[in-house]
């Protein structure tokens, strides 16, 4: 069995991340912030020490701006409808994930003013494109990393310097970027970064957050939940400090301790080596695929220029029959179709009919990357 599925959820999970679920499930499982005995000091402990690694990972200097939610598309959805108001410009580029897409529509539908700066076929946003598209009331720019598609990374430290000489908040969808590269908010002008436990931080699923730069306004930021949250609770008003006014309910603390698992993992190995290793596998990747007739390949081509993700299609073939047929006859897992960005297929021109994606990860290896190109050859041969 080979895992090509990395983009949408890694697996295998590092063995320290089981252990960390299993030790919260059956040593601790207190609700944190909710008592003072030991376990629930214990799962606060856990949440906190969370906070303090991703921030460290992302380069954020205050763990206390890290809002953990579900999943990466809570945390977008939170930036954007929690900062963005009526009448309102955002830019935003022609390949971003529906994630960011499908709440700006919505917005857009009560009175929010949109541009979508188209992309070129390989994917790249070129920055002076979007300064140009920026008006005199644009208030955020929306951009993702990295292409969960084609892979392409986008110029964020450049178009970070733009928003900081425009006065304009950056929001990042690090979805596919988080753990496979390095992202320094700081040096790259990231004012928001939206990130998600269960793909290359290796925690599980249900994790995932926003980041907050420190000198982002919180004022500005409305919570999308309201509720309980342990804290003040002799009031029926939101507490109006980070993280409690974003934190409403009860947090999947279980998930939490495997995201510190997991993120503290990916910084054991280090981000740079976990890329590097993933380039090389990439890199193999892609050039038997560009030399197996009859396969069209997209993005970049450059493992370089991209994550360890790579679109394909087998000339005259569905792909969803592609799919079918690797997981059936060769046991290699991958997604086929749109992955949920219609705008980045029109961007690579394979909409409606998408295209076969292999996710590479950490846990894969040079004999799976040539079992899967034997594979496509055959079913391209045929």
């Amino acid at each position: 069995m080979i895992y090509f599925d990395n983009a949408a959820t890694s697996w295998p999970k590092p063995e320290p991340v089981v252990d960390a679920m299993s030790h919260f499930l059956r040593e601790v499982g207190a609700n944190p912030g909710r008592a003072a005995h030991h376990l629930a000091n214990e799962s606060g402990r856990i949440v906190y020490e969370a906070r303090e690694s991703v921030a460290a990972l992302f380069s954020a200097p205050d763990p206390m701006r890290v809002l953990f939610g579900a999943n990466v598309t809570q945390a977008l959805n939170l930036a954007i409808k929690g900062f963005l108001r009526p009448g309102d410009h955002v830019v935003t580029s022609g390949i971003e994930h529906n994630a960011v897409m499908r709440p700006l529509r919505a917005l857009e539908e009560q009175g929010l003013r949109l541009t979508v700066v188209p992309c070129s076929s390989q994917g790249w946003l070129d920055p002076g494109n979007l300064e140009a598209a920026i008006e005199t009331d644009t208030k955020l720019i929306a951009l993702n990393y990295a292409s969960n598609v084609v892979g392409t990374i986008q110029p964020v430290a450049e178009v970070g310097r733009i928003a900081k000489r425009k006065g304009i908040p950056l929001l990042v969808d690090a979805a596919q970027a988080a753990g496979a590269l390095p992202i320094d908010m700081q040096t790259e002008g990231i004012d928001l970064l939206a990130f998600t436990g269960h793909k290359g931080l290796y925690g599980p699923m249900g994790t995932g957050g926003l980041v907050v730069a420190p000198d982002f306004d919180l004022d500005r930021l409305a919570p999308l939940l309201l509720g309980g949250t342990g804290s003040h609770s002799e009031q029926e008003v939101q507490p109006t400090f980070a993280p409690d006014r974003y934190e409403s309910g009860t947090l999947n603390v279980v998930g939490l301790a495997g995201l510190l698992a997991g993120v503290r993992w990916v910084q054991a190995q280090g981000v740079n080596a976990l890329h590097g290793r993933e380039v090389a596998l990439t890199q193999r990747l892609i050039e038997g695929l560009l030399s197996t007739e009859g396969c069209e390949v997209y993005g970049p081509l450059d493992a370089e220029a991209q994550t360890a993700t790579v679109s394909f299609n087998l000339r005259g073939v569905d792909c969803g029959e592609v799919g079918l047929r690797l997981d059936q006859e060769y046991g290699i897992m991958c997604r086929v179709g749109l992955h949920c960005s219609p705008a980045a297929h029109r961007t690579i021109g394979t909409f409606p009919r998408g295209t076969v994606r292999f996710g590479l990860g950490a846990m894969n290896t040079i004999e799976d990357v040539d079992v899967a190109l034997d594979a496509v050859r055959d079913l391209a041969g045929e």
